[in-house]
């Protein structure tokens, strides 16, 4: 694919972008996959109500697949510059933290609650949103002092 670098031009803060994207295509997969996600048969499009669980942990929904399978897509596609990579992982850290404090003010329960969020999800939610952050942040650090220092 001559839109995607091989990995021995992409820079770090590139291929970090690259393999969350390639994680969030894989998470996104699997939550549509019957015995990965336990309780197939309670998934519903969205909403509180799904039963559906990916890896027995995390509730998910149609909605909550599709967004990891575009997040991935994202990640992916802007994995091809180094500012389209950073801005994916800092701006996609930012979004998760944002699903974070969602998480934790929508009571689980509620019909507000439209994606389906659980405890596991909000924790992973916070590490995902610290995490792209950082990497964001740390390895576009890095080039900017090889190319000033």
């Amino acid at each position: 694919m001559s839109g995607v670098l091989s990995s021995a031009t992409k820079s770090s803060v590139q291929l970090a972008a690259l393999v969350v994207g390639a994680v969030f295509l894989l998470i996104g997969i699997l939550g549509f996959i019957p015995g990965i996600t336990t309780n197939y048969g309670q998934m519903q499009f969205a909403g509180h109500e799904s039963g559906a669980m990916l890896l027995g942990l995390f509730q998910v929904s149609v909605l909550h697949n599709i967004i990891h399978l575009v997040f991935g897509v994202a990640g992916v596609l802007l994995a091809r510059t180094w500012a389209a990579a950073r801005a994916f992982l800092i701006v996609g850290g930012i979004i998760y933290l944002v699903v974070w404090l969602y998480g934790l003010f929508v009571p689980h329960g509620s019909p507000a609650n439209f994606f389906p969020l659980n405890t596991a999800d909000n924790w992973l939610h916070l590490v995902l949103g610290v995490g792209m952050i950082a990497l964001g942040a740390l390895l576009a650090r890095r080039r900017s002092h090889a190319v000033t220092g």
